[in-house]
């Protein structure tokens, strides 16, 4: 009976454990802050131009602008 307290025991502190790596894993950036995390190897392109090039696409598909904090242009694509 011993056994299975001190296995419970164990078993409770390993969840208590990975229940705090969680919530410290888990934060609010400042925005002042984010600079710092938005590093270029982070980036899912790694060609300047293509990202660019997708930008353009996108914000002409979109028809709208303000989300990327770029220049509004026209829906068509010929804006920007």
């Amino acid at each position: 009976m011993k056994g299975l307290s001190n296995r419970h025991a164990w078993m409770t502190l390993a969840f208590v454990i990975h229940v705090a790596f969680v919530y410290v894993g888990c934060g609010t950036v400042p925005q002042n802050r984010r600079q710092y995390l938005a590093d270029p190897t982070m980036q899912a392109v790694d060609d300047p131009l293509e990202q660019q090039a997708f930008r353009k696409v996108y914000g002409a598909r979109e028809g709208a602008a303000g989300g990327d904090a770029q220049a509004a242009g026209g829906g068509c694509g010929c804006g920007n």
